[in-house]
C-alpha cells in the first residue's frame, strides 16, 4: 500500500512539472511552442494592445488550463508581471498547478470578502502572481457577470501588464462567453483526435454571439515524430 501511495504520488508531481513545462523545461519544443503563440497573440493585432485573454476549450480535460499556465509562464519569462487567474468556479485546478492555498481567491474578492491585493499570491515564477479561484459558489455566472467583475478588471489592469483567465469549457456553461465579451481576446483550446469539429465550430460561434474576439486556436495533444521539429534559431 506504501509502494501504491509513493507512486501515485510521483505520478501526481510528474503531471504538475509536465503542467508547467514552460518553466521546468524551457528548452523542451513543446516550451517554445508557447513562446511561439505568445509572439502570434503580440502581432495578431498591431492596432491594440492585448492585455487580458481568455482561455478556453469545447469541452472537458483539452487542455486549456495547461494552455493557460504555460502563457502565462511564457510571458512572465519577458519581465511582464503577469496575473494568471482560475475563472473555472466550478472545478478550479490552478492552486494544484502551482501549489498554492486556495482558502481565498477570485470569488472572495467578487463578494468584497478580500482585496485583490490580498488574494493574489505569488508563483514559484518570477513575475508570475496567481488568483487561484476561492471557495466555488452557487452562482459562478452571475458573479463573472457582475459589475464588481468589470470594476475588478478594471483594477487588475492598473497593475499588471498581462492577465490570463482560465474558464471552464465554453459549450458546458456560459462564464467563459461572459470574460470573453470583457477582454482583448480568446483563446480556443481543441485537442487532436478529441474535439470533435462540430464542437469547435459551435464553440467559435458562441463567442462570436458574445462578441468577444477570437485570437486564434491552439492545437494540443497532437503528436509528432522525432525529427520533425525545425529550428531556425537556437534556443538559449
Amino acid at each position: 500500500m506504501a509502494r501504491k501511495n509513493k507512486a501515485q504520488k510521483n505520478d501526481k508531481m510528474l503531471t504538475l512539472k509536465r503542467r508547467l513545462l514552460a518553466h521546468n523545461s524551457p528548452k523542451d519544443p513543446v516550451a517554445e511552442q508557447y513562446r511561439t503563440i505568445r509572439t502570434n497573440i503580440q502581432f495578431s493585432n498591431v492596432d491594440q494592445d492585448i492585455k487580458t485573454i481568455v482561455v478556453t476549450s469545447s469541452g472537458a480535460e483539452e487542455g486549456k488550463s495547461t494552455t493557460a499556465s504555460n502563457l502565462a509562464t511564457v510571458y512572465a519569462q519577458q519581465g511582464l508581471k503577469v496575473l494568471l487567474i482560475d475563472a473555472d468556479l466550478r472545478k478550479p485546478t490552478g492552486h494544484y498547478t502551482f501549489r498554492l492555498e486556495n482558502h481565498i481567491g477570485l470569488t472572495n474578492v467578487l463578494t468584497r470578502q478580500s482585496t485583490l491585493a490580498q488574494a493574489v499570491q505569488e508563483s514559484e515564477i518570477p513575475h508570475l502572481s496567481v488568483l487561484t479561484s476561492g471557495p466555488i459558489p452557487p452562482n459562478p455566472s452571475e458573479l463573472l457577470a457582475s459589475a464588481q467583475m468589470a470594476e475588478l478588471l478594471k483594477e487588475m489592469k492598473e497593475q499588471f501588464d498581462m492577465i490570463i483567465f482560465d474558464t471552464p469549457p465554453i459549450l458546458a456553461v456560459a462564464d467563459a462567453q461572459i470574460l470573453a465579451n470583457q477582454v482583448d481576446g480568446t483563446i480556443l483550446v481543441v485537442s487532436s483526435g478529441k474535439t470533435e469539429k462540430d464542437a469547435a465550430l459551435k464553440s467559435k460561434e458562441l463567442l462570436s454571439n458574445a462578441q468577444g474576439k477570437l485570437l486564434g486556436v491552439v492545437l494540443n495533444n497532437r503528436k509528432v515524430e522525432e525529427g520533425n521539429y525545425y529550428y531556425y534559431y537556437g534556443t538559449n
